[in-house]
């Protein structure tokens, strides 16, 4: 059996249990690093309140959560560490970058114009993975990838090429975000042409669209796709939850369900300032919670008649054989 690698160490693919496939502890968009003044980050009440979101997804049953936080958005291993030391959690953190509308583009657009770019990105990407994070000895259990809405522009293929050939020299997960739900298919397909292994890549974001045959021309390339923005609604183009789980009941009902995992993507607490919500759109995005899916999502699924085998492969068994790079049939 394959290993993974956490934040306290490499783990058996099988001792992933039940998890959450794309969950954000802390986040925060480029920029936040100049609004100290207003958003200071207070690392004392951030990790116990990150503690007791981890304790609270533990008594749902998780044993582990991947967050790919991107490099540039706040990821900070040590703090993940400090969360799963206090209570057992496994969590799998991330190397990467985020798309190119809402990333830090600068550092490596600069590199581009000298033509150094997507060899500076496999170096970094390589170099974390095999030797850790910053000094840390922490490990990404994922490489974690992004594009942008109907493309993946120039600056987002330097990405998709550098990850890929990592992907063939050190078998990590790649973990993708679309955005809307957007350039499934031409995700997969690019990193496949560039030598990664199906079996080990995860379409990220997918629920953001709501035609299953769409997810299936993804999932026929080999793939799995992550319904996991469970909560979300509206904001960020995204469909309402009923329409989440009447697509994903279309998928599992047309056989799918090896190649689904599920989560919220939620970003539990904020970098800089965190957002202000109008009472409106309070409303809307009430359900954004760590408890969701299991409160709501899987008492809906289940009284739709999805049976308990079904939703144990998109919590549990999906993972691990994403993780020990298992071929799903096509």
């Amino acid at each position: 059996m394959k290993t993974v690698e956490t934040v306290t160490g490499p783990i058996p693919a099988d001792r992933l249990g039940k998890t959450l496939i794309h969950e954000h502890f802390i986040f925060g968009y480029p920029g936040f690093q100049g609004d100290v003044t207003l958003g200071a980050f207070n690392k004392e009440g951030a990790l116990e309140a990150a503690i007791g979101i981890a304790r609270l997804l533990q008594s749902y049953g998780v044993q582990t959560v991947v967050d790919p936080t991107p490099n540039e958005c706040g990821r900070d291993p040590l703090f993940l560490r400090q969360i799963s030391d206090a209570t057992g959690l496994q969590i799998i953190c991330a190397t990467g970058y985020y798309y190119e509308g809402e990333g830090a583009t600068p550092y490596f657009k600069f590199r581009q114009g000298l033509g150094t770019a997507e060899e500076d990105i496999y170096q970094m990407f390589i170099t974390e993975i095999n030797e850790g994070i910053a000094g840390t000895g922490i490990k990404p259990g994922i490489i974690k990838l992004a594009s942008s809405k109907d493309e993946i522009t120039e600056y987002e293929k330097m990405f998709f090429r550098a990850a890929a050939r990592v992907q063939q020299e050190t078998g990590i997960v790649i973990l993708t975000h679309t955005q809307e739900g957007t350039m499934g298919p031409e995700q997969a397909r690019m990193l496949i042409e560039h030598g990664a292994d199906p079996n080990k890549i995860i379409i990220g974001h997918m629920c953001g669209n709501t035609n299953p045959e769409y997810h299936k021309e993804v999932m026929d390339e080999g793939v799995r796709i992550g319904f996991d923005r469970f909560g979300i609604q509206v904001l960020v183009g995204a469909p309402l939850d009923q329409e989440r789980v009447a697509t994903l009941i279309s998928l599992l009902e047309s056989g799918y369900e090896d190649q689904i995992l599920l989560a919220h993507d939620r970003v539990n607490i904020w970098l800089g300032r965190p957002p202000v919500m109008n009472e409106q759109v309070t409303k809307i995005m009430e359900n954004w919670h760590p408890g969701h899916i299991f409160e709501n999502i899987l008492p809906d699924l289940r009284e739709k008649g999805i049976t308990e085998q079904q939703i144990s492969k998109m919590l549990e068994e999906n993972a691990v054989s994403l993780f020990a790079g298992s071929a799903v049939k096509v």
